[in-house]
């Protein structure tokens, strides 16, 4: 793969309970494990982070699907669920809901073009075939 970027992060402290930083200092967080796995909360944590870049990717990637397919999209977005949770075997495991929002499509339009989407986003390429992703066109 010829590389176009590389991100880089350093995770220190802790892991889910400690300190997230990028080289470039972009991003410079602590991190906190959610209330609901039986921590603090009150701060950003890796599954937050994964929903937020696959979200933002995943509707770069329909942009970009509908720009080459010539179709108009206005006020478009997506709104990524990730969830975590025992894999049944010892460890865990994520699973994703992405809703794509394209006001104005006719239903099968968006979905058609939610897959095509799905066939190019990084992320989905990442996660196909690793965990269960389900894409769905809703109106809002």
């Amino acid at each position: 793969m010829e590389t176009l970027y590389t991100a880089e992060a350093l995770a220190t402290g802790g892991g889910r309970n400690g300190h997230v930083t990028t080289t470039d200092g972009l991003l410079d967080l602590d991190l906190a494990v959610p209330q609901e796995m039986g921590g603090q909360g009150g701060a950003p944590n890796p599954e937050l982070l994964f929903a937020a870049g696959y979200a933002a990717c995943f509707h770069s990637a329909l942009q970009s699907v509908a720009r080459a397919q010539k179709v108009e999209i206005h006020d478009s977005s997506v709104g990524a669920q990730v969830r975590i949770g025992p894999n049944g075997e010892g460890g865990f495991g994520l699973a994703v809901t992405l809703e794509v929002t394209l006001p104005g499509l006719e239903q099968q339009a968006a979905q058609s073009l939610a897959d095509a989407a799905h066939q190019v986003c990084p992320y989905s390429n990442a996660t196909r075939g690793n965990i269960e992703v389900e894409v769905s066109v809703v109106d809002d």
